[in-house]
């Protein structure tokens, strides 16, 4: 059966695409609603809260798809800097907003070493951040101790005040209507948006992504838009981590298990091509949304986790299938 022209052009294009994978969320959200909840202020709320960290690890995610690249090391690096942060802020008192640097430049460290062995040893991206990931994880489970980071601390057999920086980080604004978190993702968005469509780098991104050996042949420098690249998802991943440290109160080192495919699934309903060289930051954004109301309406209706990968997996399948299909 051949589709009518308007639906065929809307299919044929990645705005297009995205766009209709969210307005079937919405109509889905309209028919299972939840006696009523879902057309309550609160519940779009919340989902932006709590699909912010999601979104910050598209953000970097997004950067580095457009290289031809992955970044599977994203929800590790998310683990090991609450983790961290949690360890300075509350067992070691530190200063917050020290606290804070050190771990976005330890996060910003990893993602640059990744993309030192992508560009520089033109080791496979998926090989690399594989290796960082069980790495990393490994790392925020020995500085932990195996234990989750939070007030009471188990060596002295004593509790401490939980820093305020927790709170104001989880805190919630313009009358209690939109949550810190989902500016800070907000904030990742327009910034990463900036640099694909207004910097130089930006354009070295998808002229790397499109065909790195034509790309170095015209001046582009690929090792070092590479390491950018990959050093850019790691400081998104260090913010994401701090955020879901402030929002659990704690550093869990088991935090984040599967974040990775949602960023992932993010960055392919919103119409980045996996092959690299084209996407952006708005289809980026608007697959957040997609995935979030997604994931709210399967909670509101209490779905279980289960079902909710089985069915996030399934939409990546068939969101590569309308790729290769254009």
């Amino acid at each position: 059966m051949k589709l009518p022209r308007f639906v065929s052009s809307l299919i044929s294009s990645p705005v297009g695409r995205a766009v209709l994978a969210l307005v079937g969320m919405l109509v889905l959200g309209a028919i299972f609603n939840a006696d009523g909840a879902f057309f309550h202020w609160t519940t779009h709320r919340d989902m932006l809260r709590q699909l912010s960290v999601y979104g910050m690890l598209a953000c970097g995610m997004t950067l580095v798809i457009i290289t031809s690249g992955i970044d599977l090391s994203v929800s590790s690096v998310l683990a090991a800097c609450a983790v961290g942060f949690s360890l300075m802020t509350i067992h070691m008192q530190m200063n917050p907003w020290v606290a804070i640097v050190a771990v976005l430049l330890g996060g910003t460290a990893v993602g640059a070493v990744a993309g030192v062995l992508v560009g520089r040893f033109k080791i496979q991206p998926f090989v690399v951040t594989l290796a960082a990931m069980v790495l990393l994880r490994g790392l925020a489970k020995h500085l932990s101790g195996g234990q989750k980071i939070s007030t009471y601390i188990a060596d002295a057999d004593k509790t401490v005040t939980l820093p305020p920086i927790f709170e104001q980080i989880d805190a919630r604004v313009l009358g209690d209507n939109i949550a810190i978190v989902t500016l800070i993702f907000l904030a990742c968005v327009a910034v990463s948006a900036f640099l694909l469509r207004h910097a130089r780098l930006g354009r070295y991104f998808y002229a790397t992504g499109g065909n790195a050996e034509a790309a170095r042949l015209s001046g582009v420098p690929v090792t070092r838009t590479l390491v950018l690249a990959y050093a850019l998802s790691g400081l998104f991943s260090a913010i994401a981590g701090v955020c879901q440290a402030a929002q659990e109160q704690q550093g869990d080192p088991e935090t984040g298990m599967g974040y990775e495919l949602q960023a992932i699934a993010i960055v392919v309903i919103g119409g980045t091509n996996l092959a690299g060289g084209r996407g952006g930051m708005g289809l980026t954004l608007v697959g957040a949304l997609t995935i979030g109301y997604l994931q709210k309406i399967l909670s509101i209706n209490a779905v279980g986790e289960a079902s909710r990968l089985m069915l996030t997996g399934a939409i990546i399948v068939c969101a590569v299938l309308l790729q290769r299909r254009k």
